[in-house]
C-alpha cells in the first residue's frame, strides 16, 4: 500500500518544542508536511518564556531536509493564535492540520487550589484550544479540509487525586472536540481527541524514572499522524494511546430502571429499593451520540 505522506499541507503543533509536540513534529516533516513549532518557552507550571525549544526543534527539521519555522505566541489569546496561523500562511500559504497540545500542571489538593492553580490551567488548556482552533477553522472551511487534534488526559477521563483543575479542562476538552466533529463535517474538518501516556516534564512529576523511559513519547505520534491524514475518516472519537498500545474509547450506560409512576415522578423509596437495576451494568449498551442518549427519554 501507499505511504501516508503530508506533501503540501501544513501542521501547526502548539507545545512543539519538547517531549509529544516535538514527537508529532518530526513524524509530520519526515512525510513531508510544513511544521510550524508553536513554543512559548515557559515551565510546566506556566512560567516565564524562552524561544530556544521551538528554534531547536526547527532546526533539527531542517537538518533532515524538512521545512519548518517557529513561533513563541502564547496559545491562549486570540491575538496570539492567529500571529501563529499568520506565520503559517505567510511561510507555507495556509494551515490544514492543528495538534492542540501545549499544556502546563499546577497540581495540589482541592482543598488547597488557588483561583489562579484554577484559572491558569483553565487558560492553557481549554482557552488555548479555543482560541488557536478559532484561529484556524476559517481556514479549514475555506478549503473544506481540516484535521484538529484535542489533548484530554486519563486525568480528565477518570480523575486523579490533586488534579481538579486539569481533570475538569481535559474533559472539557472532549467535550468540545465532540461538537466540533458534527459542527466540521460538512466541511471535511475532522476533530479527534487523544489521551496520551509518554514521558513529558509534566508526567515526570508524578511517575517514576524506570516507568519513564518506556514510555516514548514517539510511540504516541503515529495515533496523531494517521487521525491526521486525508486518508482518515475518524471523527469525534477519544483514544487511548501510549507505549505502543491504541484504545478507541466511548461511553456505556447501564439498562436503567423505568418508573411506572404517574408523569414518571418515582418517590425516594422507589428509587431506593430499585437501586441495583438503576447501577446494573450487565448487557450495557454503547451510547455513540446525543440523538442515542435522547431517544430513550423520547421513547
Amino acid at each position: 500500500m501507499s505511504e501516508v505522506r503530508y506533501d503540501g499541507k501544513t501542521v501547526v503543533v502548539t507545545g512543539g518544542g519538547g517531549s509529544l509536540g516535538r514527537a508529532y513534529c518530526l513524524l509530520f516533516a519526515s512525510r513531508g508536511a510544513n511544521v510550524v513549532v508553536n513554543d512559548l518557552g515557559g515551565s510546566f507550571s506556566g512560567e516565564g518564556a524562552s524561544k530556544s525549544a521551538a528554534d531547536k526543534v526547527v532546526d533539527e527539521i531542517v537538518a533532515m531536509g524538512g521545512k519548518a519555522v517557529a513561533s513563541y505566541e502564547s496559545v491562549s489569546t486570540i491575538e496570539g493564535a492567529e500571529k501563529t496561523m499568520q506565520v503559517a500562511k505567510d511561510a507555507f500559504g495556509s494551515v490544514h492540520m492543528l495538534i492542540n497540545n501545549a499544556g502546563i500542571l499546577r497540581d495540589v489538593s482541592f482543598a488547597k487550589m488557588s483561583e489562579e492553580d484554577w484559572d491558569k490551567i483553565m487558560e492553557v488548556h481549554m482557552r488555548g484550544a479555543f482560541c488557536m482552533t478559532k484561529a484556524a477553522w476559517p481556514f479549514f472551511r475555506d478549503q473544506s479540509f481540516g484535521r484538529v487534534i484535542l489533548t484530554a488526559s486519563a486525568a480528565g477521563i477518570y480523575g486523579n487525586f490533586g488534579q481538579t483543575n486539569y481533570s475538569a479542562a481535559k474533559l472539557g476538552l472532549y467535550g468540545m472536540g465532540q461538537t466540533l466533529a458534527h459542527e466540521g463535517k460538512k466541511y471535511n474538518i475532522n476533530t479527534n481527541v487523544i489521551a496520551p501516556v509518554a514521558r513529558s516534564r509534566m508526567t515526570e512529576t508524578v511517575m517514576p524514572p524506570p516507568l519513564l523511559e518506556k514510555l516514548r513519547p514517539e510511540a504516541v505520534a503515529p495515533l496523531v499522524g494517521w487521525l491526521c491524514a486525508e486518508e482518515s475518516k475518524e471523527s469525534g472519537s477519544l483514544f487511548e494511546v501510549g507505549a505502543g498500545r491504541f484504545f478507541k474509547l466511548g461511553w456505556i450506560r447501564t439498562n436503567g430502571y423505568k418508573s411506572a409512576a404517574e408523569g414518571g415522578v418515582a418517590s425516594l423509596e422507589e428509587l431506593r429499593d430499585n437501586w441495583k437495576t438503576v447501577t446494573d451494568f450487565t448487557d450495557a449498551k454503547m451510547v455513540r451520540n446525543i440523538q442515542e442518549s435522547t431517544m430513550a427519554f423520547m421513547r
